[in-house]
């Protein structure tokens, strides 16, 4: 294998585009060898539904589109990344039992922790932020 592997897509800021989002990571990994029906993949598929749904949610207008960009390295490292062009920081809100919004993060902490991993934001030299999760690669059996 080659020092890495790297795939990008950018889709438009538009709520149908979070499938699109899921499905091109979903293909990707596939070809990585993940199977699709894997617990792994399952855990994967969700977090870029949680970080697309959030870069199309909270731009709101401000970004015509968001990248998801996949990268597997030698380290053993999946690093799963959503840009958008909006500066602030994802940042945990409380969640009432009552709500369906506020729990994303929560969620995306403890994928990235069971599958090894963990979560970070990078500011973007366009002035908006990437949010990733670095996850060990190949995932371990459940």
């Amino acid at each position: 294998m080659a020092d890495h592997q790297e795939s990008t897509r950018t889709l438009p800021s538009l709520p149908a585009s979070v499938a699109a989002a899921r499905g091109h990571v979903r293909d990707v990994l596939t070809g990585w060898g993940l199977p699709p029906g894997s617990a792994a993949a399952g855990d994967l598929l969700l977090m870029v539904s949680e970080l697309a749904s959030n870069a199309v949610q909270h731009t709101r207008g401000r970004s015509p589109a968001f990248t998801v960009e996949l990268r597997l390295d030698r380290a053993e490292r999946l690093r799963l990344g959503v840009t958008d062009s909006h500066p602030r920081p994802p940042r945990r809100l409380p969640a009432a039992v009552q709500q369906d919004n506020g729990r994303g993060l929560v969620i995306l902490r403890a994928l990235a922790a069971e599958h090894g991993g963990r979560l970070s934001v990078e500011p973007t030299a366009a002035g908006g932020k990437t949010v990733w999760v670095t996850l060990r690669w190949p995932p371990a059996a459940p």
